[in-house]
C-alpha cells in the first residue's frame, strides 16, 4: 500500500505538470520509487537476493469427516521454523472458515440492494440456519500446556511462552470442528454438493483447517482478513494427512497416497499401478458401475486414507462414495507425474473423455514455459459451478445434461476451467505469490498460459480470454467501474475482467506484439525459474521481464498496470508528396517553396483523400553549413535520383486514449498488395499526444489502416482507417478481418 500510495504522489505531480504540458505526462519515466528500493533480499535486477529468506510451516493433520451430518472434526500439530532475521513474539493463522461465522466482516461490509421478482434464492444464506465457521477447542503447547491466543474475525494470534528467535522451530497443538457448508446455498469455494436423485454428497474440501500467515522481508505478516475475493497468502511446508471417511467412499487429496493397500481392493490397486505407466490413455480405476453400485449401499464403516506431500503451501482433498477416478501417467523431464480425474456419473461422458486429457495437455505445456512439472499427481475433480485451485487438486465445473448430451460450449468451458485451474499449480502453488493482496499475479498470469496451452492443444476451439480483441467492450466501458490492475483485491469491481482478462491480455501483447515470442519466453521462464517455491511480488517479477530481455518495459508497466488508460490511436491526416520533376540542376532551383505548395491549409478537403494526386516536394541544394567538420560530401543529386517516382507519405497520429502503445500500420497499395510497418511505442516519446512521421514508398497507397489484425486493443477501429471516406465494400471487409 505504501508503494501504492507513493505512485499516486507521483501521479498527482505529474499531473499538475501536465495541465501546463498536456504533451509530456511522464509515460516513459521509469518507474523509479514506485516499485520497492532493491536490496539484499530483492535485487534490482527481479531475482531473490543473497540474503532471500522465507519462513517454513509444517503440519501434521489428523481429520475425521462425519457424513451423517455433515461436520468435520480435526487435530493439528504446527512446526514452525523461523528463518527469518527478526524475533518472533507471536505468530499468526489464518481462520478462513470464520468467513461464514455468525459474526463475519464479508457479511457486515458487502452492500447490496432489494430488487422486486428476483429469485428467492438470492435469500438463501441471508435466512439460513446454518451455523458456520471454526470451532476452537484447544490450542496448546505439544505438552499440553494451554497458550495464549486471541481470534480477531479470520485471523488468530498465537503468544508464544518464549520469543522465537531466528533459526529456531516451535510446535504447537490445535484442535477444532466445524459444519461443512452447502456450496448451493453459500457459494463458497468449499463445502458440500448434495445429489436428491440418490441421497449422497461429493465433498471439496479445503480452508478445512487453521493455516499460518506469511511473514517476510516485505512487509512483515500478512494478516489482512479474509473478505472472500482477496484469496490466500502462505507458507511453503510439509505435510502429513490422515483423512478418516466412510469406508465407501473415494478420496483424492494434495500428496501421494502413503497407504493404497489399507484402502483400495485388489482390483482397485492393480489398476492403480497399471496407470503409472499408462503414458497414451488414463486407466478406469472406479469405474461408472462400480460407483454407481456404491451410491445404493452407503457402508457405515471407516477407512483412514494417509497422504504426504512436500514443499507445498496447502492442502486440499474430496470425498465421495460417488466417484469414478481415472489416472494417467504423463512425462515430465525425469519425472512421471500421474494426471488423474475424479467425478460422478453426472460428469460422464464428457468427463471421461476430456479431464484428464486436459490434466495431461496442461503440464505438458505449463512445464515448457515455466519449470518442469515437480508434484507426483495432478488432479481434477468434478461438481457442480466452481473452479478452485489447490496444490496437486482443483475443483471444476462443466456438467452435461441429464441424458448425457453436452454442447460444444460446455465442452469448451469445461476444457477451459480445467486448463485454468490445474494450471494454477504453477502460479500461485509453485511460484507462490500474495493472492490476498495482488490478484493479477496468479490469475492474469495463469490466464495468459491457459490461452497459449488451449491455442496449442485444442485449435477447434474459439478461446477468447487473453485475446485482445475480446478486452475491448470492457475497455470501451463505464471508467467508474475500472481499476489499475496494482490495485487491491478486494477494491475490485470487474473482476474477471480486469485480473483475469486485462492481465492475460497484456502479457499476450508483450509477447505476440511488443517483445516478440522468442524474447518474451525466456524472460517468462527466467522469472519462473527464479521464484519457483518462493514469494515473488509485482517488482520482482516486472524487474525480471526487463533484465532477462533487455526492453525497457516501464512505459507499459505504468500505463497497463498503474492506470486505467485506454489504446484509441487514430489517423489525424495523411499527405502524399512527390519529388518535383525538374530539368534544372540543384544550383538553380528555386530556394523558396510558394505557400501552400507544403500545407494543408485548415478547413481545406484537398488531402483527406489521395483523389488529387501528390503534392509537389523540391529538395534543394545542401548548404554546405550542414555539413559541420565533415570535409566529405553527399552527393544531393543521387538522393533526388532515389526520390524520383518514390511516393513519400507524411503521417499524423494522435493517441486520444492516454495509453502508449505500438504503432502498426497496414498500407495498400493500388496493385492490391499490402505491407505493415511496425513502430516501437517510443515513437510517443517527445509527444504522448501527437506525432507526425515520413514514410517513404516504391509504390502508391490506396489506403493505410493502424492495428490492421487488432493486436493493441483499440478501443474505436473508426478513425484507424485513411481516406476517412474508404470504400464501403474495403471498409466491411476490413470491419469482419478485425472482429
Amino acid at each position: 500500500m505504501k508503494q501504492f500510495l507513493i505512485f499516486l504522489w507521483l501521479t498527482a505531480a505529474n499531473l499538475s505538470f501536465s495541465q501546463q504540458n498536456p504533451a509530456w505526462q511522464g509515460k516513459f519515466e521509469q518507474l523509479g520509487q514506485t516499485l520497492p528500493t532493491p536490496n539484499e533480499y530483492r535485487t534490482g535486477s527481479g531475482a531473490p537476493g543473497p540474503k532471500y529468506w522465507q519462513q517454513k510451516a509444517d503440519y501434521e493433520i489428523s481429520i475425521e469427516l462425519n457424513d451423517a451430518n455433515q461436520s468435520i472434526t480435526g487435530a493439528e500439530t504446527i512446526t514452525y521454523t523461523n528463518n527469518s532475521p527478526d524475533v518472533l513474539k507471536y505468530l499468526w493463522l489464518q481462520l478462513d472458515q470464520n468467513l461464514i461465522a455468525a459474526e463475519n466482516n464479508l457479511a457486515s461490509t458487502t452492500t447490496s440492494v432489494v430488487m422486486d421478482s428476483v429469485a428467492a434464492k438470492t435469500y438463501a444464506d441471508k435466512v439460513s440456519d446454518f451455523k458456520g465457521g471454526f470451532v476452537l477447542k484447544k490450542v496448546t503447547e505439544v505438552n499440553g500446556n494451554p497458550i495464549p491466543f486471541t481470534v480477531n474475525n479470520t485471523m488468530m494470534r498465537v503468544d508464544l511462552p518464549q520469543p522465537l528467535k531466528p533459526g529456531q522451530k516451535y510446535s504447537f497443538y490445535v484442535e477444532w470442528s466445524f459444519n461443512i457448508v452447502d456450496r448451493n446455498v453459500f457459494r463458497e469455494r468449499s463445502g458440500l454438493e448434495y445429489f436428491p436423485d440418490d441421497g449422497n454428497y461429493i465433498y471439496t474440501i479445503a480452508q478445512f483447517f487453521p493455516r499460518m500467515c506469511v511473514y517476510d522481508d516485505y512487509e512483515g505478516w500478512q494478516n489482512k482478513q479474509f473478505l472472500g475475493q482477496g484469496e490466500f497468502t502462505l507458507p511453503f511446508g510439509d505435510y502429513k494427512v490422515r483423512i478418516k471417511v466412510p469406508a465407501d467412499h473415494l478420496v483424492g487429496a494434495t500428496g501421494i497416497l502413503r497407504n493404497p493397500s489399507e484402502v483400495l481392493s485388489k482390483t482397485e490397486l492393480d489398476r492403480f499401478e497399471q496407470a503409472k505407466t499408462s503414458f497414451d490413455k488414463p486407466v478406469i480405476i472406479v469405474t461408472q458401475a462400480e460407483a454407481t453400485q456404491k451410491e445404493q449401499v452407503k457402508s457405515t464403516l471407516k477407512k483412514t486414507w494417509e497422504f504426504q506431500a512436500e514443499n507445498v503451501r496447502d492442502f486440499a482433498f474430496c470425498t465421495s462414495r460417488k466417484f469414478i477416478w481415472d489416472a494417467q501417467a504423463v512425462k515430465i523431464g525425469d519425472k512421471t507425474p500421474l494426471a488423474m480425474s475424479y467425478y460422478p456419473k453426472e460428469g460422464n461422458p464428457l468427463w471421461e473423455k476430456e479431464s484428464t486429457k486436459a490434466v495431461k495437455n496442461t503440464l505438458e505445456v505449463y512445464s515448457r514455459y515455466t519449470i518442469d512439472y515437480p508434484y507426483p499427481v495432478a488432479i481434477s475433480v468434478h461438481t457442480a459451478s466452481i473452479g478452485m485451485e489447490y496444490p496437486m487438486i482443483c475443483f471444476n465445473y462443466g456438467r452435461p445434461n441429464k441424458d448425457g448430451s453436452y454442447s460444444a460450449q460446455t465442452r469448451q468451458k469445461m476444457i477451459g476451467v480445467v486448463v485454468h485451474e490445474v494450471g494454477h499449480n504453477f502460479f500461485p502453488m509453485i511460484i507462490n505469490n500474495d493472492e490476498r493482496q495482488i490478484t493479477w499475479m496468479d490469475e492474469g498470469v495463469n490466464s495468459f498460459v491457459q490461452l497459449l496451452t488451449e491455442l496449442e492443444r485444442y485449435p477447434d476451439i474459439r478461446w477468447s480470454r487473453g485475446k485482445p480483441t475480446e478486452l475491448v467492450p470492457y475497455l470501451s466501458g463505464d471508467k467508474a467501474k475500472m481499476r489499475p490492475l496494482m490495485t487491491n483485491s478486494e477494491q475490485i469491481i470487474a473482476f474477471g475482467d480486469e485480473q483475469y482478462a486485462k492481465a492475460a491480455t497484456g502479457l499476450f501483447m508483450l509477447r505476440e506484439t511488443i517483445m516478440g515470442p522468442a524474447l518474451f519466453d525466456r524472460s517468462f521462464k527466467e522469472y519462473a525459474q527464479r521464484w519457483a517455491f518462493k514469494h515473488p511480488k509485482p517488482a520482482d517479477f516486472f524487474r525480471t521481464m526487463e533484465d532477462a530481455s533487455a526492453v525497457d518495459l516501464d512505459w507499459f508497466w505504468k500505463g497497463w498496470f498503474y492506470t486505467t488508460d485506454v489504446n484509441d490511436q487514430a489517423i489525424d491526416k495523411v499527405r502524399w508528396f512527390r519529388v518535383r520533376d525538374e530539368q534544372a540542376g540543384l544550383e538553380k532551383r528555386n530556394m523558396t517553396v510558394r505557400k501552400g505548395d507544403l500545407s494543408n491549409e485548415a478547413g481545406s478537403t484537398q488531402f483527406d483523400n489521395f483523389n488529387n494526386g501528390p503534392e509537389p516536394l523540391s529538395l534543394i541544394a545542401t548548404d554546405p553549413r550542414l555539413n559541420g567538420e565533415f570535409l566529405s560530401r553527399i552527393d544531393d543529386n543521387a538522393i533526388i535520383q532515389k526520390l524520383q517516382d518514390k511516393n513519400i507519405y507524411e503521417v499524423t497520429l494522435t493517441n486520444k486514449g492516454g495509453l502508449v502503445m505500438p504503432v502498426i500500420i497496414e498500407w495498400t497499395f493500388k496493385d492490391g498488395t499490402k505491407e505493415i510497418d511496425r513502430i516501437p511505442a517510443e515513437v510517443w516519446r517527445l509527444n504522448e499526444q501527437k506525432i507526425t512521421k515520413v514514410f517513404v514508398k516504391q509504390k502508391e497507397v490506396s489506403n493505410i489502416v493502424l492495428d490492421p489484425n487488432r493486436e493493441l486493443t483499440d478501443i474505436d477501429m473508426q478513425d484507424n482507417v485513411f481516406p476517412k471516406t474508404l470504400p464501403a465494400t474495403k471498409f466491411d471487409a476490413f470491419k469482419k478481418k478485425s472482429r
